[in-house]
């Protein structure tokens, strides 16, 4: 897992992304426990209120539950509920601007599709 984070995007967000993104990749199970605000501040050194305004966003979408006391553990069916919220945002935070960038650069289908087959094959499992 990086330590640096993207200037483009608030942290906080990332922090969410980071842990959705290991829920995805099955590194954390239903009902695993997430490591807790502490352990991100001191792997990420940054601010607790900037982790814990990323873990409170997981816990409002039920992606995460608090078990008092003991942490934060992920929800029964997180992982179908993230790999849904990202298809749906998929068309419009990548596809769109692909399409504009495309028809600026005067692309036709044939040439999008060509591309995206060639590079297909670059891409590797996280």
């Amino acid at each position: 897992m990086s330590k640096s984070f993207d200037d483009k995007k608030p942290i906080y967000l990332q922090i969410k992304e980071r842990i959705e993104d290991q829920i995805i990749n099955n590194q954390l199970q239903e009902h695993d426990q997430i490591p807790s605000t502490n352990q991100l501040v001191q792997f990420y050194k940054i601010n607790h209120i900037t982790v814990s305004k990323g873990i409170n966003l997981l816990v409002e979408e039920e992606i995460i539950y608090k078990k008092r006391g003991v942490g934060m553990f992920v929800m029964e069916g997180a992982k179908e509920k993230l790999i849904l919220k990202r298809r749906e945002g998929f068309a419009e935070e990548f596809v769109l601007p692909m399409l504009k960038e495309a028809k600026k650069l005067k692309l036709v289908d044939h040439d999008i599709v060509k591309i995206m087959e060639k590079l297909k094959g670059s891409v590797k499992d996280d």
